[in-house]
């Protein structure tokens, strides 16, 4: 069974993780220990880089914080021009594996309150009256009536994620 660590506290991001491992690996594959880190970003990460960057500042310091893992990972929601989106960060101690997750365009309503510095879960839960709607099926889930969810598009991330860890091909270096 795998140690894992999540650097996040989202249940809809520590489902996603779960999901991925059962797929991969099976059922009660993984032990998963949810810690807090700061992701070293704004907490509405605002384009492509800054959210990269948080997903793989939480890796990192979650392995500073549990070094005895056998996975870390990532999770960073952010916004890139007019899409809400993710940057996914798995690492092991012989591997690193990023994916970006599938992009969602929002309404120019809540778009406006986000480059006034506002959060998306935030401006959801407003909008909504679904209070931690962030913490369910998100934006995503609402925009997409209930087909998807925060949770299936970053589990479909995280698989991704994982390419470089089964697929010899990316331990091939050249001379």
């Amino acid at each position: 069974m795998y140690h894992v660590i999540a650097a996040i506290t989202n249940p809809a991001k520590i489902n996603a993780i779960s999901e991925a491992f059962t797929e991969l690996f099976g059922p009660d594959s993984c032990r998963i220990e949810s810690v807090e880190v700061n992701s070293g970003v704004p907490n509405q990460p605002m384009g492509d880089k800054e959210t990269r960057t948080g997903a793989r500042h939480r890796v990192m310091s979650a392995r500073q914080v549990r070094p005895e893992a056998d996975f870390w990972i990532g999770i960073e929601a952010g916004i890139d021009d007019d899409m809400t989106f993710a940057w996914i960060v798995i690492e092991n101690n012989q591997c690193r594996g990023e994916a970006r997750s599938a992009s969602l365009t929002l309404p120019p309503v809540i778009l406006k309150s986000l480059y006034e510095g506002k959060e998306l879960g935030d401006e959801m839960a407003q909008l909504t009256g679904i209070s931690n709607i962030k913490q369910q099926g998100g934006a995503i889930g609402l925009f997409t009536e209930g087909r998807l969810s925060r949770t299936s598009v970053y589990q479909q991330a995280l698989l991704l994620a994982f390419v470089p860890f089964h697929n010899d091909i990316y331990q091939v270096h050249d001379k």
